[in-house]
């Protein structure tokens, strides 16, 4: 799968520096995949959750949330949000 943008992992991880592993690893799983539905995606992700039309991954457990839109037709996904998990608890997100 194609992500835009690898930036958000970068930037998040300069601030949260003991997400960038997790991230990375996320990351490194991610670009080798061609998931073709959510529930292909949930047999290597399994504790990923579909808000909405968003998808949710608990990133370096459970500390981090990663959000994003994924399009199985064109395989990429969209960041929307990377957040810790108190943020996510806040909810602003979904605004």
């Amino acid at each position: 799968m194609r992500i835009i943008s690898h930036k958000k992992i970068i930037d998040f991880s300069k601030i949260n520096k003991n997400s960038a592993k997790a991230l990375e690893d996320w990351y490194g799983i991610v670009i080798r995949c061609e998931f073709k539905s959510f529930s292909e995606l949930k047999d290597t992700f399994s504790s990923a959750d579909n808000v909405g039309n968003l998808t949710v991954f608990n990133i370096g457990g459970n500390k981090f949330r990663l959000i994003a839109a994924i399009h199985y037709n064109t395989q990429i996904i969209y960041f929307r949000h990377i957040l810790t998990h108190d943020e996510y608890d806040k909810e602003k997100w979904k605004k």
